[in-house]
């Protein structure tokens, strides 16, 4: 972490980094621990979930667009949380948290069952290489958690520049039973929410297409 960031987490992380018991392992959820929306944020107001949060720019854009929401943004990089801590504090907002932890035991044991809006996977690790193909976050069980943590009707929105990843989404959540295409053709529109970022424009610059899926949950 550079100096600023440092600062940032050693002065304002208890502001915005959730006091989560960790289990055994690294970033795991400790047996038992949950936690409340509307305790946490100190209000009710709809939440999205951002997973793989990276340094927060996506998040802090929509953080300050929409003060009337809640933002949970779930990294385990602490480099990446320390970034967002200090843009967090530079533009004042108070409608976010952030979650150092495994998102899919966030999203299956920590939060109460359909107290999401929406969940965000924005260019998540494509794991390129056969072999690590059964790392990647998008599968039949992480569409099962999803569904668990999304209120009737919430929204799952994912952006990848990695083509066949893309199309390792689509096929996972189209046969998904547990959501519905929010989209026509074969693709969705790119979400105007989604701030472009340094790592967006640089996988367009190496002449990848970004593709956006939106799904319902049914």
């Amino acid at each position: 972490m550079t100096s600023s960031q440092e600062r940032a987490w050693d002065d304002d992380h208890g502001r915005y980094v959730l006091d989560i018991k960790n289990g055994p392992a690294a970033a795991s959820l400790a047996e038992g621990e949950t936690g409340d929306p509307v305790e946490l944020f100190g209000r009710d107001a709809p939440l999205t979930v951002e997973i793989g949060s990276g340094q927060g720019h996506a998040i802090l854009h929509a953080c300050e667009s929409h003060p009337e929401r809640n933002f949970l943004a779930v990294e385990v990089f602490r480099g990446g949380l320390a970034r967002t801590v200090l843009g967090a504090v530079e533009a004042g907002v108070e409608n976010l948290r952030l979650a150092e932890v495994n998102a899919p035991e966030l999203l299956e044991r920590y939060l109460p069952a359909g107290s999401v809006e929406e969940i965000w996977v924005f260019f998540p690790d494509p794991w390129a290489k056969v072999k690590h193909h059964k790392r990647r976050l998008i599968s039949p069980e992480f569409a099962r958690i999803a569904h668990r943590a999304l209120a009737p009707g919430g929204t799952l929105r994912l952006a990848t520049d990695w083509e066949e990843y893309a199309l390792h989404m689509r096929d996972v959540l189209d046969e998904a039973p547990e959501f519905t295409r929010a989209f026509d053709g074969d693709w969705a529109e790119r979400y105007e929410g989604r701030v472009l970022t340094a790592f967006e424009q640089k996988g367009t610059q190496k002449g990848r297409d970004i593709r956006d899926l939106t799904y319902s949950r049914v």
